[in-house]
């Protein structure tokens, strides 16, 4: 079995000595793919080098986009961080029951966000997350360090293949030795599936069933809908058709109208 590809993605980081931090516990814990969107400081400054300390590497491979859906590209499975218990109706999990869904993709690209250090993430930017991590602490100061909350992320991903593999032998199940994986069975991208969303917004929009001013927050409910699906490439692709399909509909009926 292939091991998924994790990125571990940084929305607009202020801090570089929070930037190498995060370098230095993710080479720790052995995960490599750092992504930061729209950092707002160096990351090859000597306040992050000073912190990263031997995983210069990883702050001189690490990939800056401009915005989050560009982080995003080649996606399956995305989970996002967040300290905020109200105004979010998705659950929030610990890191222990969300990041093994991460690695049971076998082969796939999966990604953690990570919020802004003073604010964390908007709903908007939880939006493009599947699943939602908060990780329990104390009610009394409940607020993490950036580079903390990468390190026990870091440190919960490395565990699950040990772990795994205790509970296989205590039940005695074989490891398995899978062929190609199925396309038709892998989930979809999440550039596909946010697509799928767009178009989706756009047609119940013309309809009238979603007012401009409503949009984003029903909107929301639907990409939580889906979201506990893990939508598949197949299943994508039949959604887009249905909508092609009512807009063809739509688009005849309006002709004769006007004939």
């Amino acid at each position: 079995m292939k091991q998924p590809e994790i990125r571990i993605i940084l929305v607009e980081p202020a801090g570089a000595l929070n930037v190498g931090s995060v370098a230095r516990v993710m080479k720790n814990f052995g995960w490599e793919r750092l992504i930061l969107v729209n950092p707002q400081c160096d990351r090859t400054s000597d306040d992050a080098r000073k912190m990263a300390v031997h995983a210069q590497d990883i702050l001189e491979s690490a990939v800056i986009v401009s915005t989050i859906p560009e982080a995003l590209q080649g996606c399956q499975r995305v989970v996002a961080t967040t300290g905020i218990t109200h105004d979010w109706e998705a659950p929030l999990e610990s890191p222990s029951q969300v990041l093994p869904w991460l690695l049971e993709a076998d082969g796939q690209v999966g990604a953690i966000i990570f919020g802004r250090e003073d604010r964390g993430l908007t709903n908007t930017e939880l939006n493009y997350a599947q699943r939602f991590i908060r990780i329990p602490t104390n009610p009394e100061y409940p607020s993490l360090n950036l580079a903390m909350a990468v390190g026990l992320c870091c440190y919960e991903l490395s565990q699950i293949p040990s772990r795994s593999f205790a509970v296989n032998q205590s039940l005695m199940i074989p490891s398995s030795h899978s062929s190609e994986p199925n396309p038709n069975l892998q989930s979809a991208p999440w550039e596909v599936v946010e697509s799928y969303y767009q178009q989706l917004e756009s047609l119940l929009l013309d309809i009238g069933y979603l007012y401009p001013h409503t949009a984003a927050s029903r909107m929301e409910k639907f990409r939580q809908m889906y979201n506990r699906t893990q939508l598949r490439i197949t299943e994508v692709a039949m959604l887009q058709g249905i909508i092609r399909q009512v807009r063809w509909v739509i688009s005849n009926k309006n002709n004769r109208q006007n004939q």
